[in-house]
């Protein structure tokens, strides 16, 4: 413990500090009143749903979760291909992360009616307890995710302390508990997103489409199921999803700089704190973007959208400050250039969110011009919506690109040898580029988990008949809510790239472990010519010529070929379930009109508990498949081909799943509020043929933005998580 600078204990003190406040946002929330009885029994029938299915969902996950910790401590304990640390930081990822989507889940479902009773005095009440209930979802998720680091460095340190590759050691085996939050993450976002779809597409058809009645009306069958859907997908989903990316970014800069600086023991132990240290600052300063969330009665949808994007920007212009104070007090070598490279990263993850923010919102051009094709019919809306997505890959595809090259350039001084020095630092600044983008995720992650909460305020108060006033206010609240989770979605995707590219570099690093284990062993590894292979004095270049990763390498090809389809399958898969699961909704809701009689007239009540129950067993059923095939395609991969292969792989996947993930969410985010334009009162308003076409459009959309879009970006960790977990069996049949 003597050689943990004092400067580490920012770091614990920073997560504490997070779940403090958001046990003050949850207990100030419930303070407010929930409105009316009918508002509170609506309330308590979401709740039960969402913890009903969380329940099962865990369930399931925890059988896969006890099938991989015993294959990993086979592994290790038997095979010796692994580190024995392993098994228990799997658990552990997993843990923390379900816990993050639990807590978060939790205060939406008790926030909801409170936000809708708010909204009956006021907006701005309105908007700041949905808003800080949302605050909740990403303090817990930063304080876990850091808490969970603080207490693994101490453990690992006190084990291996005076080792002479220690942080290494420490840094790699600190990565594999990223594959248990990953694991988790995908669960809770496919599982979510079938559950929240199925429901929300057999409302929308049968009840907005067919039966001619508003959303969340109280005699749809399936408009519990849908509110429930909110919380299940949008939360609890979204809140493990950036937590394995939190995680995974700030783990993976720092075993970059223990790798980097490896010659210089001091300066290395600096570079592994550094990621940790940025991140707990940027808690603090998250706060204060927090407490800046305000608006006024009136206020149109850019004065909202301004109101937000106050705090996220202060946010980011503080941290932006604190990064030179930070890395100089330090004492990193080339500060300046780290502290650029930081600054690349928050400032491509706010171009980002401002170029989803200008494709999905119904303030500008793309949104409305879907609207406009709906004059035409429902096939234009899907044709326009379609290609509005595409396009809007652009922006996102080419600031990555650009932040790639700036951060890699301003860490290593602008050294373009691609010497294994300027490799090395080069790489070490794309990760804490990563970590500079989600630096402010504590306030980035509250304006994601505020659109269910506002979703479901907006449900509680049509199914409770709070009248036209607090309605319009709800719905100006539901509309924000969803630019805000599809800018939500395009950070999540944007940091997934920066994130995935430096787990890259830490797969290589964990082959050179595996590796020189094998050797300790009696193993000798040749190179192509026969000479003899010292996997200890290798630098990265080296294992690039020794597994001969070029492009004219068949393995290498196949591999991106591979990755890139495993995008693909795993969206067809998850959209396959949606529909399935959907139809069986659809058929539920039209039975319902038809053998209950009198619920159109609102003299009987529908059957809620089935909606609810069959998007549950869909979502259990359907959600295993694409998610196992996350794990098993890296494992087949890497025994098959080896490492090219998975670096293939690992390249394809990244490169296609982000393009494809920022297409979908982006489509599906526009038809949505395309289709809350023309509620506003454009193209005819509610009931007209333009809307029932835009109804068609979001029905498409939704499993685009909430379901397959949300999920790659988890996917392409995923196989880079398992690669690195995998690294000694994939070494063990080279």
């Amino acid at each position: 413990m003597n050689n943990i600078p004092l400067v580490f204990w920012l770091i614990p003190a920073a997560s504490i500090t997070a779940l403090a406040m958001a046990w003050y946002f949850f207990r100030t929330m419930m303070k407010e009143e929930e409105g009316t009885a009918r508002m509170i029994d609506i309330a308590a029938h979401v709740r039960k749903g969402a913890m009903a299915y969380l329940r099962q969902q865990y369930k399931v996950v925890g059988i896969v979760f006890a099938v991989l910790a015993v294959l990993f401590a086979f592994m290790a304990y038997v095979l010796k291909v692994q580190n024995p640390w392993v098994p228990f930081a799997f658990l552990t990822g997993g843990l923390f992360s379900g816990l993050a989507g639990f807590f978060g889940m939790k205060t939406a479902t008790y926030a909801s009616a409170r936000t809708a009773n708010a909204a009956r005095k006021g907006l701005d009440r309105g908007l700041r307890i949905a808003f800080r209930s949302g605050a909740v979802m990403g303090l817990v998720v930063v304080g876990l995710g850091l808490l969970d680091i603080a207490i693994w460095f101490l453990i690992l340190n006190a084990f291996y302390d005076g080792e002479p590759t220690a942080l290494i050691t420490i840094t790699t085996t600190m990565l594999t508990f990223g594959m248990g939050a990953s694991t988790q993450a995908l669960f809770a976002r496919v599982g979510g997103g079938i559950y929240t779809k199925a429901a929300d597409v057999g409302a929308d058809i049968v009840g907005k489409v067919e039966a001619d009645i508003p959303e969340d009306d109280p005699r749809n069958p399936a408009t519990i199921a849908d509110n429930v859907g909110d919380n299940v997908g949008d939360v609890a989903g979204m809140g493990a999803d950036l937590y394995e990316s939190y995680c995974g970014s700030i783990l993976s800069t720092a075993a970059l700089g223990a790798t980097a600086f490896a010659m210089n023991g001091e300066m290395q132990l600096k570079a592994v704190i550094a990621p940790m240290t940025i991140a707990s600052v940027g808690i603090f300063l998250s706060l204060i973007g927090i407490f800046t969330v305000r608006t006024k009665e009136g206020a149109t949808m850019r004065d909202l959208l301004h109101s937000l994007g106050l705090g996220t920007n202060l946010s980011a212009a503080l941290i932006a400050v604190a990064t030179f104070i930070i890395l100089y007090l330090l004492g990193m070598e080339n500060w300046l250039g780290l502290s650029m490279s930081v600054i690349t990263g928050l400032a491509a993850g706010v171009i980002i969110g401002q170029a989803t923010e200008y494709f999905t919102s119904q303030s500008y051009k793309p949104t409305k011009s879907i609207a406009e094709a709906s004059q035409t019919g429902s096939a234009t809306v899907i044709i326009k919506g379609i290609g509005t997505g595409m396009i809007s890959t652009m922006v996102p595809v080419v600031t990555i690109s650009i932040a790639i090259m700036l951060s890699f350039l301003f860490a290593n001084g602008f050294d373009l040898s691609m010497s294994t020095a300027s490799i090395s630092h080069g790489l070490y600044g794309i990760g804490i580029a990563a970590v500079g983008m989600l630096s402010t995720l504590g306030i980035t992650l509250a304006t994601d988990a505020y659109g269910p909460i506002a979703d479901n305020a907006g449900g509680n108060a049509e199914m409770s008949g709070l009248g036209e006033d607090v309605r319009h206010r709800t719905d100006a609240l539901d509309a924000l809510g969803n630019t805000t989770a599809a800018t939500g979605k395009g950070f999540a995707i944007g940091s997934a790239a920066l994130t995935a590219l430096a787990l890259l570099a830490s797969y290589i690093e964990e082959i050179k472990i595996a590796m020189i284990r094998a050797v300790e062993e009696g193993r000798v590894f040749t190179n192509s010519v026969g000479e003899i292979f010292n996997p200890s004095a290798a630098g990265i270049n080296d294992f690039m010529e020794f597994f001969q990763v070029t492009l004219i390498n068949p393995k290498v090809l196949t591999g991106a070929f591979i990755g890139a389809m495993a995008a693909f399958l795993f969206c067809g898969l998850t959209m396959g379930a949606v529909g399935r699961a959907a139809g069986a909704m659809v058929s539920e809701v039209r039975r319902q009109f038809r053998e209950i009689k009198g619920i159109l007239e609102g003299k009987a009540t529908p059957d809620y508990g089935r909606c609810v129950e069959i998007s549950t067993r869909s979502a259990q059923r359907e959600m295993i498949l694409p998610s196992l095939l996350a794990i098993i395609i890296p494992i087949i991969v890497g025994i098959v081909l080896g490492v090219a292969g998975v670096l293939g792989l690992l390249t394809g996947g990244l490169a296609a799943g982000f393009t494809l993930a920022i297409f979908m969410s982006n489509a599906g985010g526009a038809w949505d509020n395309d289709k809350k334009y023309v509620e506003e009162g454009n193209y005819g308003g509610k009931g007209s043929n333009c809307h029932k076409a835009t109804i068609v459009g979001d029905t498409v959309g939704d499993p685009f933005k909430d379901t397959s879009g949300p999920s790659l970006n988890i996917l392409i960790k995923l196989m880079s998580m398992v690669s690195i977990v995998m690294a000694g069996l994939t070494v063990a049949f080279a």
